[in-house]
């Protein structure tokens, strides 16, 4: 006999689940089997190319700053060649392709055409940059965000790689599926790369309104610098949002239970989103060469993720810390989750001590945007079997996340380490004025930490083509 009160009977089974899930989301998203799928997978193979070609340049770029084998090569103006196309080809490149391998499958198949179109001129302008600097690319511009050859190859490359990234954020606004009154797991997601798509928004409003507003007797690198200031930093946005949905999604994955709500998750993600909005602010408040403008954009960059990681970044330590051991083939996952947090910390950790222009500032953003690089490693593992192919397995394929992480880790201590001495960013060589053995040794230790890193890249690399190679039983 059932001697519950009738306030409290049961729910169904089904019910129940629904309540579960609502409270500790499992989250995960569905992978489309139709036409948006070969779309995912166009993207997938871009952001491969411009990875492997992205470690072919910082091979030499690693060298080039490394005491005792810099002077095998003309190092100041090779340096400056290879850093602009390693960062294009592994920030710029890399993270839009990734951004539309995500969006493809999150969208409706409304305008798939926009969509190929995109990924055609992304690949065009991918390929005429990377020919650049063998075809008379023209003097390298280390301006921030978007480096540059001023010539008229690489800025051509520019260009139509500009307009593939515009038209892709169009068909990703137009094709946005609607969340509803749901807050389920998947809603929350997808509310995450929704906003991820109004973030890229802002982004190429901000470069389009510093065009028209700069002033036309800027030249050089005062010129790229304002141009990409203010689209560059509300990028940023754009790619922590994806780091985010990329956690949850990998703790899901992995079998965590991560005590976060799908409720709270999206009002994280909306918190994540609404300091872009400062972006258009900054160029109604001030003038966009002004000290004002640039310092606004900072400080909106600053504070605005904080206050959304670290919940997020708790709930997920929390959860995979009471996770059952993972499967064979969720080890990599693990991995690429576990490498991306401690990257994406130590990096924010770094940017509390910048003080002045030295090699701390590249360590700040090495940390970040590879902390956000390996939780987007791990979704192209995670995504691979629903793409059609196979699931990477095996101990190279979890070695690689943490070989990777490892070798970063590295790269930007011993830019911590040299920067706590003055040695100063953007030069190589005999620029770098190395006076004393800890400069020398500090280094020294970021240049074998990048060659880790590159071998982790490169390992990468092998083991997603690997199991592109045959196609999932």
């Amino acid at each position: 006999m059932n001697t519950l009160h009738p306030a409290v009977t049961p729910l169904p089974a089904a019910r129940r689940s629904a309540a579960a899930v609502a409270t500790h989301g499992d989250y995960a998203l569905p992978v489309p089997a139709d036409a948006r799928r070969a779309l995912a997978r166009g993207w997938l193979w871009l952001a491969l190319l411009a990875l492997i070609g992205s470690g072919l340049f910082s091979v030499l770029l690693v060298l080039s700053r490394t005491p005792g084998l810099n002077q095998l090569f003309p190092v100041a103006d090779f340096f400056r060649v290879a850093l602009v196309v390693h960062v294009d080809l592994s920030v710029l490149v890399w993270f839009v392709a990734l951004a539309g391998m995500l969006w493809s499958i999150h969208a409706t198949p409304r305008l798939a055409g926009w969509g190929r179109a995109a990924l055609a001129l992304c690949g065009l302008g991918a390929a005429l940059m990377s020919l650049a600097p063998f075809v008379g690319g023209g003097e390298a511009v280390m301006a921030n965000y978007i480096p540059v050859l001023d010539g008229a190859p690489f800025l051509a490359g520019l260009l139509v790689f500009g307009a593939g990234s515009t038209l892709l954020v169009l068909r990703s606004l137009a094709a946005a599926p609607r969340i509803g009154a749901t807050f389920d797991a998947a809603g929350a997601l997808r509310f995450g790369l929704n906003a991820s798509v109004v973030a890229a928004a802002v982004a190429l409003l901000a470069f389009g309104w510093s065009y028209a507003v700069l002033p036309r007797g800027l030249a050089g690198r005062a010129y790229y610098e304002i141009l990409f200031w203010g689209g560059g930093h509300a990028l940023q946005f754009t790619w922590t949002l994806l780091m985010l949905v990329a956690w949850l999604w990998l703790a899901g994955a992995c079998g965590a239970r991560v005590p976060l709500s799908p409720r709270v998750a999206l009002g994280l993600f909306a918190l994540a989103l609404a300091a872009v909005f400062v972006t258009p602010l900054a160029y109604l408040a001030h003038d966009v060469a002004s000290v004002e403008h640039r310092n606004l954009h900072t400080w909106a960059m600053r504070l605005g993720g904080g206050p959304a990681i670290l919940p997020v970044a708790l709930a997920l330590a929390f959860g995979l810390r009471g996770a059952p051991q993972p499967a064979p083939a969720h080890k990599p996952l693990r991995a690429a989750l576990l490498a991306s947090m401690t990257l994406f910390a130590a990096g924010g950790l770094i940017g509390v001590f910048i003080a002045g222009s030295n090699v701390r500032i590249p360590a700040h953003y090495h940390g970040c945007i590879v902390g956000v690089t390996l939780a987007l490693m791990g979704m192209v593992y995670h995504l691979l079997p629903r793409l059609g192919y196979r699931a990477p397995e095996g101990r190279v394929a979890t070695l690689q996340p943490m070989l990777y992480g490892a070798g970063q880790l590295m790269h930007i201590l011993g830019l911590v380490w040299s920067g706590g001495y003055g040695v100063q960013r953007k030069v190589a060589g005999a620029e770098q004025v190395l006076r004393s053995g800890s400069e020398i040794a500090g280094m020294a230790l970021m240049g074998l930490g990048g060659l880790v890193a590159i071998a982790g890249g490169l390992l990468f690399a092998l083991v997603v083509l690997r199991a592109m190679r045959r196609a999932a039983p």
